[in-house]
């Protein structure tokens, strides 16, 4: 058994650290380590996009690496973005626009559609999809998804941009 080693991680604005296995994920990490649930485990293999996180400003599906890799970054995960208990304007999107229904892939889906918005604050039907691209969703048909991204630029564009 290998030893332990500290993986120190500031996540939603908080300093957080643990001794974990080397071999431990990070969804994992950030699931069963620190108690944040909102990052879901789906498919194991990078192909659904239910355990996206932001990881130092870039989306990464956190089923692909281990949390040592992480260690010293910066860690956003769907809880981070509540604010004041505020929804962010995705998470708003998202409700008004009915862009979920089990809500499964939603976390994942909002962390990628910020990462899109961060880089295109105005950005076409086509550009939404291609942004989600790397996100499933069983049960949507992604159509409201792609309003809920529209809502949300817009508002954010309207100043409730964080």
């Amino acid at each position: 058994m290998a030893a332990k080693q500290k993986v120190r991680v500031k996540i939603n604005g908080q300093e957080r650290e643990a001794e974990v296995e080397p071999r431990l994920l990070l969804v994992h990490f950030i699931r069963e380590v620190l108690s944040l649930t909102g990052t879901h485990i789906g498919c194991d293999t990078s192909h659904c996009g239910a355990c996206t996180v932001m990881l130092d400003g870039k989306t990464v599906k956190s089923c692909t690496m281990f949390a040592v890799q992480a260690d010293g970054c910066e860690i956003l995960t769907i809880e981070g973005l509540i604010q004041d208990g505020k929804l962010h304007p995705l998470q708003e999107g998202f409700k008004e626009e009915h862009g979920l229904q089990c809500g499964y892939c939603t976390p994942g889906m909002i962390l990628s559609s910020l990462a899109l918005l961060k880089r295109n604050p105005n950005p076409s039907e086509d550009e939404i999809r291609h942004g989600i691209s790397g996100n499933l969703c069983r049960c949507t048909g992604y159509q409201n998804i792609v309003k809920a991204v529209q809502y949300a630029a817009a508002k954010m564009a309207q100043g409730g941009q964080r």
